[in-house]
């Protein structure tokens, strides 16, 4: 049967195929658009099929957050083109705001056909890779930052005694200095009391096999290699702990004597409850 150029655009808008394609299927289903987007859409699930095998290592973090609650959604795409693509933004920033809604922490069935459905549209493999959900407690606020036109994204929880404190511009900048150092530095532990006692043996047992290898270690005292190995674990362990890195504002400060400045400006004290680091293909 014959089908309006009118119809035909319709369904190109809603399905984003081709003229032709969204031509052809009015066609084979005598015009009813319904059946034709539902044919269209099994045709692009095959082409998104067919690239099953390819791989998804671009794509997006997005964010939805306010000063209590924030959201991430990690979409894995096939190249950075597509992650730039308004539809796949606009997809992105969907599945962000669910998942800031109903507080979720896990993929649904809901997102998933979210994504599916724009992957039919531009044809490319995509995957939702994880969704977090970060909610602050009374007195804590969060602050997120986007970095790399959001292949990195980032929370940080600020925890105050004074709840006016909160909400000073100052604070709440330190707090976003926070989150700008998490994405520069993306430290492992918040604390060096958060560690495993079993991840830190393991780190001395390393330095102790290089320090066995090194010549120049051969001859020295036990009690010299004993000091030299505390060192090399002190050395380490600063450099993967939050607290103890050199602020990324002011390499002078480490970020706990950043954070106690920054609290007593606010005549608050001022604590790091958690952070979150996501970053696309990690």
């Amino acid at each position: 049967m014959a089908v309006s150029a009118q119809d035909v655009k319709a369904l190109r808008e809603k399905t984003g195929a081709g003229m032709m394609e969204c031509k052809k299927a009015l066609e084979e289903t005598n015009g009813d658009a319904g059946a034709a987007e539902k044919l269209l859409k099994e045709k692009g699930l095959a082409a998104v099929e067919n690239r099953a095998g390819r791989a998804a290592n671009e794509g997006k973090v997005f964010i939805k957050a306010d000063a209590k609650k924030a959201a991430f959604a990690e979409i894995a795409t096939e190249t950075d083109f597509v992650a730039r693509n308004p539809d796949f933004a606009a997809t992105g920033e969907k599945i962000a705001g669910i998942v800031y809604e109903k507080g979720l922490n896990e993929p649904t069935a809901e997102l998933a056909a979210l994504v599916t459905d724009i992957a039919v549209k531009i044809r490319e493999k995509m995957e939702l890779k994880r969704v977090k959900f970060i909610n602050a407690g009374p007195g804590e606020l969060v602050e997120t930052y986007s970095h790399g036109d959001g292949k990195i994204g980032v929370a940080v929880i600020v925890a105050s005694d004074k709840l006016d404190a909160l909400e000073k511009p100052e604070v709440k900048e330190f707090a976003h200095d926070l989150a700008l150092h998490v994405a520069a530095f993306n430290p492992a532990f918040l604390t060096r009391d958060s560690i495993d006692q079993g991840f830190i043996k393991e780190q001395s047992d390393i330095f102790l096999a290089q320090m066995s290898q090194d010549p120049a270690m051969a001859d020295k005292p036990d009690n010299v290699k004993a000091g030299i190995l505390k060192g090399k674990l002190n050395k380490y362990l600063t450099s993967i702990c939050f607290l103890d890195q050199a602020f990324v504002k002011d390499d002078k400060l480490t970020v706990a004597k950043a954070l106690d400045e920054a609290g007593k400006k606010a005549g608050a004290k001022l604590s790091i409850k958690d952070y979150s680091y996501l970053k696309v293909g990690v």
